[in-house]
């Protein structure tokens, strides 16, 4: 690219201006990287460990589940970002402490409320954080065995319920985030940093879109 072209993007690029524009495209590529390099992986062992028919199916498997999640990764974050900038920009300016939950809820209702396998994962492992989140700080942990038995036969959530469970836990794990992030496991403060903190800064055009940092 011409140096005197790629300086002008990059101007554009830094300029305040497009900051809260930018930081939502920037979200929605870190969703997106992210959900790849978290599903993949998983898939890929489960697909080996536990997969049917033949190789070519387990890696069109593989690959659906890939990027389903990464897609959905990166839709709520453009989602959420989105809707805690027009709050703010409702607000006179000034975010407030519910933006981030109600941009939870809705993102997490949209994205995540039709009840899949994925989505599921998903949601039971956010839910599963903010509920770690009201566990005291420092506690000793308490074992809490569950009978074995085979004989039971798990069966799926209602589908509409699971839609309002979806949108809870995700609108309380983004308020958490925002307001009380010392609550959060570590694995996941990290991860929510990555896609919702990083995606705010960059200094040109390949921090914006190649590389994180």
């Amino acid at each position: 690219m011409d140096p005197s072209t790629l300086s002008t993007i990059n101007n554009i690029i830094l300029d305040p201006r497009y900051a809260d524009y930018l930081a939502i495209l920037k979200g929605a590529r870190n969703g997106l990287v992210y959900g790849v390099k978290v599903r993949f992986p998983h898939a890929l062992v489960m697909a080996i460990l536990f997969g049917r028919g033949d190789w070519t199916a387990r890696a069109k498997t593989i690959f659906r589940a890939t990027k389903t999640h990464a897609l959905n990764l990166a839709k709520f974050v453009t989602l959420y970002k989105t809707l805690v900038l027009v709050q703010r920009k409702a607000n006179a300016g000034k975010e407030r402490a519910a933006d981030t939950f109600i941009a939870g809820l809705i993102g997490g209702y949209m994205v995540f409320g039709e009840r899949t396998a994925i989505n599921e994962q998903i949601v039971l492992y956010v839910v599963s954080r903010v509920v770690a989140s009201f566990i005291p700080r420092q506690a000793p942990p308490s074992p809490h065995p569950y009978p074995q038995s085979d004989k039971v036969r798990p069966l799926p959530p209602n589908a509409k319920i699971f839609s309002y469970f979806a949108a809870l836990s995700w609108g309380a794990v983004m308020y958490l985030f925002a307001n009380r992030g010392e609550t959060i496991q570590p694995g996941m403060f990290n991860s929510m940093t990555y896609l919702y903190n990083d995606s705010n800064y960059w200094e040109d055009l390949r921090t914006l879109l190649w590389h994180n940092k």
